[in-house]
This record gives C-alpha cells, sequence and structure tokens, in this order.
C-alpha cells in the first residue's frame, strides 16, 4: 500500500482536487481563489478606440428601493459593473473595488448592477461586509453598456468616453487604475 501511494501521491491529489470542484460549496471559494491569483489590472482603451456614451436615460433600483436615473451621472466620472453573487470572478473582484469605492466614493459615482433577488444581494453583502452602492437592473441599460458577461465593468469619463470596458475579472484597486482615475477626475 506505502509503494502505491507513494508512486501515485501525484494522481491522488489530482483526483481529490478535482472532486473538490464538483461539490459547490467548495468549487465556489476555489474558483475566487483563482480568480483573484490571476486578476490584473484592467485595460485601458486606446483613445481612437473609444466610444462615447450619450444616452444616460436608464432607471435603476437601489437596494434601499429609491429609484434613480444613472442621468444623474453625466458628466461626471462613473463606474458600471455588472456582477451576480453566484459569479465566481465577481465576488473575487469585489474586495478590490470595495478598497477603491472607499477611496474615490466621494468622487467617483459607483454602479453595482445585478439582476438578483435584493434579499440575496443583502446577505452576500451583509456577510462580506461590503459598502458598495448597489443598485438592481429593472429596465435595459443604454445600448453602449449593454453586455451578456459577468462580470463586465465599465469606466466614463466626464465627457461620456469609455475609457475601459472591462469583461471577466480585475485588480480594480491597482496603482495604474487610482492614477487613471486621478487624471480623469482632473479632467
Amino acid at each position: 500500500m506505502k509503494s502505491f501511494l507513494k508512486k501515485h501521491w501525484s494522481n491522488i491529489l489530482f483526483v481529490a482536487f478535482l472532486a473538490l470542484l464538483i461539490f459547490p460549496q467548495t468549487r465556489m471559494p476555489i474558483q475566487v481563489f483563482v480568480q483573484r491569483i490571476i486578476s490584473f489590472s484592467p485595460s485601458e482603451k486606446a483613445e481612437a478606440e473609444r466610444e462615447t456614451l450619450h444616452d444616460y436615460d436608464w432607471s435603476l433600483q437601489q437596494l434601499t428601493a429609491e429609484g434613480v436615473n444613472f442621468s444623474q451621472s453625466q458628466g461626471k466620472v462613473t463606474i458600471v459593473n455588472f456582477w451576480a453573487t453566484w459569479c465566481p470572478p465577481c465576488v473575487a473582484e469585489m474586495p478590490s473595488f470595495q478598497k477603491l469605492y472607499d477611496t474615490y466614493g466621494d468622487q467617483v459615482d459607483f454602479y453595482f448592477v445585478t439582476s438578483e433577488k435584493s434579499e440575496k444581494v443583502e446577505k452576500f453583502m451583509e456577510k462580506n461586509g461590503y459598502t458598495l452602492p448597489i443598485f438592481l437592473q429593472t429596465f435595459e441599460a443604454p445600448k453602449k453598456l449593454e453586455s451578456f458577461v459577468l462580470p463586465t465593468t465599465y469606466l466614463i469619463s466626464k465627457t461620456g468616453e469609455i475609457v475601459i470596458d472591462e469583461q471577466g475579472a480585475a485588480d480594480w484597486n491597482s496603482e495604474k487604475m487610482r492614477k487613471l482615475l486621478d487624471q480623469l477626475l482632473g479632467e
């Protein structure tokens, strides 16, 4: 038996790891951990490739049940993130967003948009100690902000330029991102 274990220990570990990925209770934490390891700073779009958002008419519902219109952010630096509590890459990037929000929350408009039920989102936010501004999507987003991939995040300048259009997890609290926000806020 000892020789069998010595000979096949790596295969046994691999099978055990795969078994852990089968069960949702262990799969999600493993996927979140891996996503955090492989997340890099989001990529800024080249100026020639940037689209400009002109349609800011988008009704959203805050988690607190108050309705807001996205048009209140026209002329401001804005971050829009589409996410879900069941999405490992979304969950993986939330701590970096929380740190960014803690620093820039009074200068940048943040929208964390989900289609999930408010009760589920409230439990998730409370469990993790997040204070991010959550919005429930009740109407379609403007065409230039439509996405079918979670997470998708947009950074919009004061003039409406979509400076970042990032799909997948990213490190939003990177030095590169902070420099970009400072630059956009200074314009």
